[in-house]
């Protein structure tokens, strides 16, 4: 129990400091947009054609580079539509709360693919939908006090408007991600 409530200690610390956007992205958001990326490039390599489709070094390695980078432009592209949506309950965030609450979310779906050790396709399906849980409750339980939304209603109500937001940006990276993929897988055997 104690263990449980250092943990929210630490995290409210986190989620209550006010950080640059700036520092935001390079300690936070770019070594955990690592992780997805460097363990599909793993799984690609060690189970190719097992969990995932066969593919070579360099087609996984493009792949890896795509999704690297439409994750890292997504946190700001959600941190926009978070500021944008404010208007929904009538207040105005700062751009550098909007971008803590946009990298903070998506922390549980960062650390998943972690589980790709396990060469299970079910179990990684499962893990996935555990993360995607998660980021609900952190979408749920931060919007108040990093938006600072004090009306219950309102923030219910801008709490399930950014669900719905990360739902569509989760959404559209692996949209991007499966459309890289595609044009990776059909064009770069061509030029090998």
């Amino acid at each position: 129990m104690t263990q449980l409530h250092l943990r929210s200690e630490i995290w409210d610390t986190f989620t209550g400091s006010h950080m640059s956007v700036l520092k935001l992205f390079l300690l936070y958001a770019v070594p955990l947009s690592v992780i997805p990326p460097a363990m599909i490039y793993y799984a690609g390599a060690m189970y190719g054609g097992h969990l995932l489709l066969a593919l070579t070094s360099l087609q996984l390695q493009a792949i890896a580079i795509v999704f690297y980078a439409v994750e890292l432009v997504m946190t700001f592209l959600v941190a926009i539509m978070i500021q944008r949506m404010g208007d929904v309950v009538d207040i105005k965030p700062a751009f550098e709360d909007c971008y803590k609450l946009a990298v903070v979310v998506p922390t549980p779906l960062w650390i998943a693919p972690v589980f790709l050790f396990i060469p299970s396709f079910i179990f990684n399906l499962a893990v996935g939908a555990v993360a995607l849980i998660l980021c609900g409750i952190l979408i749920f339980k931060n919007v108040p006090a990093i938006l600072k939304v004090e009306e219950e209603g309102h923030a219910i109500l801008l709490s399930g408007s950014i669900l719905a937001v990360g739902m569509v940006a989760w959404v559209a990276i692996m949209f991007l991600t499966f459309l890289s993929w595609s044009f990776i897988t059909s064009t770069l055997p061509l030029l090998v």
